[in-house]
């Protein structure tokens, strides 16, 4: 796989989570500012997120990513998304290939 191909997972990946993320913060029972607190980034940026006003970062992905795998309340319902552990399994085995 070359890099374009990580890239592409990489914006598929968001864009199947981007939906996912008000869902996965309704369940996990928490306000927009907790959310901000655990991953660093502004409110006013996490909301433009989920409004889908402003793109989700990579980091942002990955921030938002591991506060929700880690949580109870909500790691189940990541199991659900269709093709989505898998597509993350792809995404970070490239990149580590690519940063060996």
């Amino acid at each position: 796989m070359n890099s374009t191909d990580n890239v592409d997972i990489r914006r598929n990946l968001i864009e199947v989570f981007k939906d996912e993320v008000p869902v996965l913060r309704t369940k996990a029972r928490i306000s927009q500012e907790i959310v901000t607190e655990k991953i660093g980034v502004s409110r006013q940026t996490y909301s433009s997120i989920e409004t889908g006003k402003r793109e989700m970062s990579w980091t942002v992905f990955l921030a938002l990513l591991a506060y929700f795998q880690n949580n109870g309340l909500t790691r189940g319902a990541l199991s659900k998304i269709d093709g989505f552990e898998e597509m993350v399994s792809q995404a970070i085995d490239e990149n580590t290939k690519t940063n060996s």
